[in-house]
């Protein structure tokens, strides 16, 4: 049976040919060409539609909301929530965090009620999303009915009706817009905002405009107890949102800044190690934080790891994976396993430019030290965590925009987004720079950028007293701490 098959497939090919070779030149061109534009037709149709971000807007909050040391130990001292070993604690982090003394607070920190409560977290809330979203409209000259989807992160407050409710109906948007509402993706929430936005715009048919709104939320999730695991968000997390406009429609191409090249998303979640090394409870004195546990720097570098083993292949030229490889082999036949195990391909090979996550002082250092990156490549982080704090979901546009204060980025250029979340989870986004970069406006970064990159202190390795989560233990040379 298959044997007739075969002969019969082979007769009609060959009858086939015959007929073409047959045809007139003049009845063959036409032929041939349709063919190949069907065949053209059918390949770019399973190409995906290319996605641009076309601005986007970081928060910026009123100056009446800057918080430096002295606010924090008035407020610790006055809530009288904390013993003087806790606060002597607080202190001892605040200082060898990174942080500088310009971030933003909380509404409630100034409301001298010394309570966090719903109205205040809602406040908070609005302040960031509302500004945002508002700018980045009006610079993108997008009306709000245009916009189709609607992305919004926020990983520790999640009220009814939603945060993308509330600005669905600030901005009057048409009953038609598509929302999302993501919670508990921690820090890698807005560069898996981008990755899920950039989805529903290809699987959409009419394509258009995609709203991606990330933000956190300090109001409720401010720890008022004694556990040394849970006191550090209070030192190191603060005040940030960003919105960003990210589109398929290619008459926008030569309005937008980038052009989403790849997305890489990995959970390492099976791990337990991983699963706890950030995680929202209560103490046992039913007061609600965040814990980062001591491993959080060891499973950091350990999904990296992963992650990066996944992400080379797609963006490395093939120089440097030949190299990696070569590298690894000689390792291998050196009997050296430790050696081998230190080794990762040089991504300064594949991208220009870098937004890696600022969580903290110790994990910029630990993913500096896993790549090999050079001071000047982690420079923006530092900058970012030292002038906002750990803003979360937002941090890698805060970035980003220190990159175009700085007008560093050029046409052509790649830039890579890193962040990390609970879970715990890695997401990469990679740009390619569509025009030369200029700050906006409304970058956040437009007064102080002439300050960074400021002197800052070779990384330490030294841990914290209490088992805390080793974080910075060495002083800013440009922070007039008492």
């Amino acid at each position: 049976m298959a044997a007739t098959t075969t002969t019969m497939s082979s007769s009609m090919a060959a009858s086939l040919v015959t007929s073409l070779r047959s045809l007139p030149a003049h009845a063959l061109v036409p032929l041939v060409a349709s063919a190949l534009l069907f065949v053209v037709a059918v390949v770019l149709r399973r190409r995906r539609r290319p996605v641009y971000l076309l601005n986007y807007s970081c928060h910026l909050p009123d100056v009446d909301r800057k918080v430096n040391l002295e606010v924090c130990e008035y407020f610790g001292q006055r809530c009288r929530h904390y013993s003087d070993d806790t606060a002597d604690f607080m202190r001892l982090i605040y200082r060898k965090s990174g942080l500088g003394q310009e971030t933003y607070a909380p509404p409630f920190i100034f409301s001298g009620e010394f309570q966090k409560t719903q109205a205040f977290a809602v406040q908070e809330a609005e302040e960031g999303l509302f500004a945002t979203v508002a700018h980045l409209l009006a610079k993108s000259d997008v009306r709000p009915r245009d916009v189709g989807f609607v992305v919004v992160a926020c990983s520790m407050f999640s009220p009814a009706p939603s945060l993308a409710s509330m600005i669905v109906r600030r901005f009057g948007m048409p009953p038609g817009t598509r929302t999302y509402s993501l919670a508990g993706m921690g820090c890698s929430a807005g560069t898996v905002g981008i990755d899920m936005a950039a989805r529903a715009l290809r699987v959409s048919r009419r394509g258009g405009y995609a709203l991606v709104v990330v933000t956190e939320n300090m109001s409720l999730n401010w720890y008022f107890g004694e556990n040394k695991h849970m006191l550090v968000t209070n030192c190191i997390f603060r005040v940030g949102s960003a919105a960003a406009l990210v589109t398929d429609v290619a008459a926008r191409r030569g309005d937008a800044k980038y052009e989403l090249v790849r997305t890489l998303r990995t959970h390492h979640g099976g791990d337990d190690a991983a699963y706890n090394a950030a995680v929202q409870m209560e103490d046992e004195e039913g007061n609600v934080g965040v814990a980062l546990t001591k491993d959080l720097v060891r499973v950091a570098g350990a999904g990296l790891r992963q992650h990066i083993a996944t992400l080379a292949p797609h963006v490395l030229p093939v120089s440097e994976l030949l190299r990696y490889v070569w590298r690894v082999a000689r390792a291998y036949v050196a009997g050296n396993p430790k050696a081998v195990a230190a080794i990762v391909p040089d991504f300064q090979r594949a991208f220009e430019h870098m937004c890696i996550h600022s969580g903290g002082k110790a994990v910029i250092d630990a993913v500096a030290k896993l790549m090999a990156f050079g001071p000047q490549v982690v420079e923006p982080a530092r900058a970012t965590l030292h002038r906002f704090g750990n803003t979360s979901s937002s941090l890698v546009f805060y970035e980003l925009a220190y990159f175009e204060a700085k007008r560093r980025v050029r046409a052509g250029d790649r830039l890579w987004m890193l962040a990390f979340g609970t879970g715990f989870k890695a997401c990469s986004n990679v740009w390619r720079a569509l025009r030369d970069s200029a700050p906006d406006a409304d970058n956040p970064w437009n007064a102080c950028a002439h300050r960074y990159p400021a002197a800052l202190p070779p990384p330490s390795t030294r841990r914290s007293s209490g088992g805390a989560p080793a974080m910075d233990f060495t002083h800013l040379k440009n922070d007039k701490l008492p």
